[in-house]
């Protein structure tokens, strides 16, 4: 059976010594949970502090990075590598975010090359994907989905289901306050499953967990995570509060 995962995206929230504070505040509240996996993706500068604090706590929970370049290293100023993001204490990276796809212009080509290069580095990639509200709408949910895996994950292959992670984040949900009902989470989360399936095989798509996130808060954790395809949470403004992501978390138990 596979082991529920909770992460927190801090997106661009915290400073060093507020990402030490928040980092140390989680590390005791959530010492005790061996019910899920837990993941934490900060700012860049706040890595490798956070890396020393979850060392000297001996926590569980894993460091993440909120994006990366494709290429090992070179003239990419502003630019961060995989291996970068290793040195630091990075286990996992999200890729394909909406907020990159929609405000920095990543398309899927882009994304399909950081996901090859996560893989080969050793890292989880997170794989967000998700329609906009008018794409809803207009009954394209499915088209969207599918278009967005079959792009990001063109050439991929996946011979274990724990190396990789799927998030499906509906973008009219994402900081909105409004969520998707659990029915309609559970609906997209089978269907990419079933894309999942065509692409590597009913028993890779079975162990490959596949996130909600959007709008998910202490009040509906529970309700949503309780969907049979809902593997875990990805949580956005409400991984910025301790109390807030711990409710969250033992929300899933």
């Amino acid at each position: 059976m596979k082991k529920v995962i909770v992460g927190g995206n801090w997106k661009m929230n915290k400073n060093v010594q507020e990402a030490q504070t928040l980092a140390r505040q989680l590390c005791d509240r959530l010492s005790d949970v061996n019910f899920a996996d837990i993941f934490i993706c900060p700012p860049f500068v706040d890595l490798y502090p956070i890396n020393i604090i979850l060392r000297e706590k001996e926590s569980k929970i894993m460091l993440g990075a909120q994006n990366m370049h494709y290429e090992p290293k070179g003239a990419f100023t502003g630019e961060i590598s995989a291996d970068m993001i290793k040195s630091a204490g990075g286990k996992i990276v999200v890729l394909g975010h909406s907020e990159r796809r929609h405000i920095f212009g990543e398309d899927d080509e882009y994304i399909n090359k950081k996901v090859a290069s996560a893989l080969k580095n050793e890292l989880i990639p997170l794989l967000c994907i998700g329609e906009l509200l008018e794409e809803r709408k207009a009954g394209k949910t499915e088209e969207v989905i599918e278009s967005q895996l079959r792009g990001s994950l063109n050439g991929i292959e996946i011979d274990d289901p724990e190396k990789i992670l799927i998030a499906y984040e509906p973008v009219w949900a994402i900081g909105t306050g409004i969520t998707a009902t659990p029915e309609q989470a559970q609906e997209a989360q089978k269907f990419v499953r079933k894309v999942l399936a065509d692409m590597f095989g009913q028993s890779i798509a079975d162990g490959i967990r596949i996130l909600y996130g959007g709008s998910v808060k202490p009040d509906n954790a529970e309700a949503l995570i309780s969907q049979p395809e809902v593997d875990g949470l990805f949580v956005g403004g409400a991984s910025l509060d301790a109390e807030s992501f711990e409710k969250i978390v033992r929300a899933t138990k």
